[in-house]
């Protein structure tokens, strides 16, 4: 990066880490745990539907695309804090923050559009019943899904270029876990209010709009379950659809949170806590709502853990 006759920042240096020794390890050891979880919780989700053939239907193939997503998602950020919490200085290059930066916002943008997309398969499953194998043929799944990563990718690029364009020759001091926008934007040496608009734009087209399409595919979904006659069919049919509803409540309630709120420094912890939560704690309540919530899913799970169990009984 060359900015004239400046110095330019060549490394960011993360505050929010603990510098007692006794709370580091306390603090990798909990991170690793949940992380560990994540990955496993994740992973047989994903080798579950890929090896169970009655679970191959568009509902699971947004799941298992959801699964796979939400594994890399964890793993572009997770993995480097839990390094940097045993080196001494918690530190990361420009370029590496602005990589880490690009994946993070590229996969939880999927994430958010994968969500439209199981929203609209639950919404043509429960009005359009009939038409439902019709409408929603493996070509358009696999199209749906390469969308919600070409977008992300898209916006992410976007966002990504907005920041990194800006001279960084002031202070290289994050006071966060990882390379997030908002803090990054408040280190630019030059940055203007257009910069913040149009990051808050990308905020605003990566939560609200998708789910704005989410509530509106709800909104019919309800109508119809309201016609249906007997009290047990509603309830039936509302429960094929109460997981990915938890799920949305916990994505964008999060994630609204920590990006579609006013910008100041007395926020500054509240965003640390709330990314850890969005970074640590729903990728792990997922598959743990989806498994309990979902009796077909819940025994493809129970199988694949007792297949393995016997399989390393016979070795």
């Amino acid at each position: 990066m060359i900015l004239g006759n400046h110095s330019v920042v060549t490394e960011f240096v993360f505050l929010a880490f603990p510098n007692n020794r006794l709370i580091q390890a306390l603090v990798f050891t909990a991170m690793l745990l949940v992380y560990i979880a994540n990955v496993l919780g994740n992973l047989l989700i994903i080798v579950a539907i890929w090896e169970h053939p009655s679970l191959h239907t568009p509902m699971y193939f947004f799941l298992w695309s959801l699964s796979i997503t939400e594994l890399c998602f964890t793993t572009s950020v997770i993995p480097h804090m839990l390094v940097n919490i045993l080196q001494e200085e918690k530190s990361i290059t420009v370029g590496g923050c602005g990589v880490q930066m690009f994946i993070f916002i590229a996969l939880g943008s999927t994430d958010s559009f994968l969500l439209v997309a199981m929203a609209y398969d639950r919404y043509v499953a429960i009005c359009h019943p009939l038409h439902y194998a019709h409408i929603l043929t493996w070509q358009r799944c696999v199209w749906l899904v390469a969308m919600a990563l070409a977008l992300g990718v898209l916006l992410s690029m976007e966002i990504a270029v907005l920041i990194f364009h800006l001279p960084f020759n002031g202070s290289n001091q994050i006071e966060h876990f990882f390379c997030d926008v908002n803090q990054l934007l408040k280190l630019a040496s030059t940055r203007t209010d257009s910069e913040e608009i149009a990051q808050f734009a990308g905020s605003v087209l990566i939560l609200s709009v998708p789910f704005l399409l989410i509530a509106v595919s709800y909104i019919c979904i309800i109508r119809t379950i309201l016609q249906i006659p007997s009290a047990k069919g509603r309830v039936q049919t509302f429960n094929t659809c109460s997981s990915h509803l938890i799920v949305v409540l916990l994505q964008y309630g999060c994630g609204s949170l920590v990006y579609l709120h006013p910008k100041s420094r007395q926020f500054d912890k509240m965003d640390q806590l709330l990314s850890l939560v969005y970074i640590f704690g729903i990728p792990i309540l997922n598959p743990v709502v989806y498994s309990l919530r979902n009796k077909e899913l819940k025994d493809a799970v129970r199988k694949l853990v007792l297949k393995g169990k016997l399989e390393m009984r016979d070795k």
